[in-house]
């Protein structure tokens, strides 16, 4: 009977070290997968975050940069990167800007300084950002320098970040 016992003994042991390297392997790749997934997610919100900032600061450097001999192109800018009540406003407004920045001989070179996300989902943001300006126009012909805090709204259409609502803020 000793040597029965011996047998069982000896069988037994590979069944269960097959049994605990087959265990391993699954919660390795189980624990691969995970990570695999989280550090996929991570750049995802890495990319999204990266891409509503560059969204932001264009639309700040167009609302910030507007002249007189090419308004309609420069106000096409800003409309392009709009959605929403922002564009329906700025395009409401365009006709009688266009004489006035005429009129004035009006230059805005616009610089984005900084930009930060304040708030985001998938589908929609708030950046605040800090833009200067050299003005030029008839009142201010050596040009006059300008600051700007903005606070843009941003949403996500059709895959693109475009600007809803833009405040300035003090």
């Amino acid at each position: 009977m000793a040597a029965g016992r011996t047998d069982v003994m000896r069988w037994g042991r590979p069944r269960v070290l097959s049994a605990g390297l087959v265990a391993a392997t699954v919660l390795t790749t189980v624990l691969s997968v995970w990570l695999g997934l989280r550090l996929a997610d991570q750049r995802a919100a890495e990319q999204r975050r990266q891409d509503i900032l560059a969204a932001a600061r264009q639309s700040a450097l167009n609302f910030t940069s507007l002249d007189y001999r090419h308004y309609d192109r420069d106000s096409g800018n800003v409309l392009k990167g709009a959605t929403g009540e922002f564009k329906k406003e700025f395009a409401a407004q365009t006709a009688e800007l266009t004489k006035l920045v005429a009129q004035n001989k009006s230059v805005s070179e616009g610089q984005v300084l900084e930009a930060g996300i304040v708030r985001s989902d998938a589908d929609s943001a708030r950046v605040l950002v800090v833009a200067d300006s050299k003005v030029t126009n008839t009142a201010a012909p050596q040009g006059q320098a300008r600051t700007y805090r903005l606070q843009l709204d941003l949403v996500r259409e059709h895959g693109r970040w475009l600007t809803s609502d833009v405040e300035f803020v003090g």
